[in-house]
């Protein structure tokens, strides 16, 4: 099966272990060496009704993807476990 990164883009990811919705995809990281996708990227959901922007990311890794639907995403992992700060992008 071949797809692009627009086709996951945008995609709720809902946790199936507790039917808790953890946001959208907005990245994917990938092992350059041979080209496989490792993790989802999805950003926690924002403080103050979204208007501020959360530090923190879901970074999601592929052996626990369990579904890829048409608009969602079924994960199978701990919130807690997958928590991390957001990185800096660094400025050319």
């Amino acid at each position: 099966m071949y797809d692009r990164f627009s086709a996951l883009s945008c995609k709720e990811v809902i946790n199936v272990t507790d039917g808790c919705r953890l946001g959208y995809t907005a990245d994917l990281e990938l092992d350059t060496s041979c080209g496989r996708v490792v993790a989802l990227i999805v950003p926690k959901p924002g403080k103050c009704f979204g208007l501020l922007p959360s530090q923190e990311v879901y970074v999601i890794p592929w052996a626990c993807i369990r579904r890829i639907g048409a608009d969602l995403i079924l994960v199978d992992v701990q919130p807690q476990d997958i928590c991390r700060p957001r990185e800096k992008r660094k400025l050319l």
